[in-house]
C-alpha cells in the first residue's frame, strides 16, 4: 500500500493515541518524522521517542506526556499538504493561538519551529500545528 502523506497520516496517528489515552504509539520512521518528534519533545507536546530498528526503514516508537489524567496534546492540524503547499516568507510567519501553539515549518535551515523561524528571519513550507 502505498501512502501519498506520510506526514498528515502520522499526526492523525498521534492525534488518534492522544485522544484514546494511550502511552504509547508506533509509526514507520524518516528523517523528517524524526526531526518532527524532536521538536514536540523540545516544546513539550510528548515525554519521549525511540527510534527502533526492527526492519530497513524503523519504528518510531512516541511516549506521550499527560498532566492531570489530560494528555499535553490538545489539537494537532496539517497545513501544507501534497495537493495544496502552503508558503510563508519571513514577516507572514504564523502564530498558533497567539503563541501558546507551535507552527513546524521546513525551511532552508531544516525543520524548525515558527519562533526560530522568527529569530532567523526566515520563511518556508508550513507543515502543521500543535497546540
Amino acid at each position: 500500500m502505498s501512502v501519498s502523506d506520510p506526514i498528515a497520516d502520522t499526526l492523525t496517528i498521534i492525534r488518534n493515541a492522544a485522544r484514546a489515552r494511550r502511552q504509547t504509539v508506533e509509526f514507520k520512521a524518516s528523517k523528517l518524522l524524526e526531526r518532527m518528534m524532536t521538536i514536540f519533545k523540545n516544546d513539550g507536546y510528548i515525554e519521549d521517542f525511540r527510534l527502533l530498528k526492527d526492519n530497513k526503514q524503523g519504528i518510531l516508537k512516541v511516549y506521550f506526556k499527560y498532566e492531570k489524567n489530560k494528555s499535553s496534546i490538545i489539537g494537532l492540524k496539517r497545513i501544507s499538504r501534497p495537493g495544496l503547499r502552503v508558503y510563508s516568507d519571513n514577516m507572514r510567519i504564523p502564530k498558533v493561538l497567539n503563541g501558546l501553539g507551535t507552527a513546524v515549518i521546513s525551511s532552508s535551515k531544516g525543520l524548525i519551529t515558527d519562533r526560530e523561524a522568527r529569530k532567523l528571519k526566515i520563511g518556508g513550507e508550513v507543515l502543521c500545528y500543535i497546540w
